[in-house]
């Protein structure tokens, strides 16, 4: 990406969420329109798609609650994504953290779309072996952890020097 100088220039990060929302709103819907509630289809070994629908938080936390929990996640995704535009804000210039907070904040309003829309996310992926399944879980939670790893990752590195200009000289 070519660097962008000025009070907008962080703007340009969110294409990145964009492109997150929309791939996880058509894969959510194509398979919402070809498959039931419930149904679960074999691909591989270790892989099917299958519809479920999520009332809850990551891994169904919170899913056999008593209903509290849909308006509960919305304002908490919804103020969480505040804070993520004004992190992405201030410090549009580090590359990596600005692409793991562009991930996380598509992945987001990708289930808070779902969640405002149905009253529940749609998770399709799901992996498994020897008879372990993984819960199901979709695009937007790809890349919510993909950006979280991305986090984790740049929290380690050491963060480049600030530039030094040499000193002036005088003519004289």
């Amino acid at each position: 990406m070519r660097k962008q100088n000025g009070r907008f220039a962080w703007l340009h990060w969110l294409w990145i969420s964009l492109v997150v929302l929309v791939i996880d709103q058509i894969t959510k819907q194509a398979i919402t329109a070809s498959f039931q509630y419930g149904e679960s289809k074999y691909i591989f070994p270790w892989f099917n798609l299958v519809l479920a629908h999520n009332s809850g938080a990551a891994f169904s936390f919170l899913a056999s609650a008593s209903g509290w929990q849909r308006e509960f996640f919305i304002v908490l995704t919804s103020i969480i994504s505040c804070v993520l535009l004004w992190m992405l804000k201030s410090n549009s210039t580090n590359r990596m953290l600005s692409i793991a907070l562009a991930l996380v904040l598509g992945g987001a309003f990708g289930n808070l779309y779902d969640r405002v829309q149905y009253g529940y996310v749609i998770d399709f992926v799901q992996w498994h072996v020897a008879g372990y399944y993984w819960p199901a879980f979709n695009v937007a939670d790809s890349a919510i952890c993909l950006g979280a790893a991305l986090l984790i990752l740049d929290s380690f590195r050491t963060p480049a020097p600030a530039p030094t200009h040499p000193p002036s000289k005088e003519v004289g």
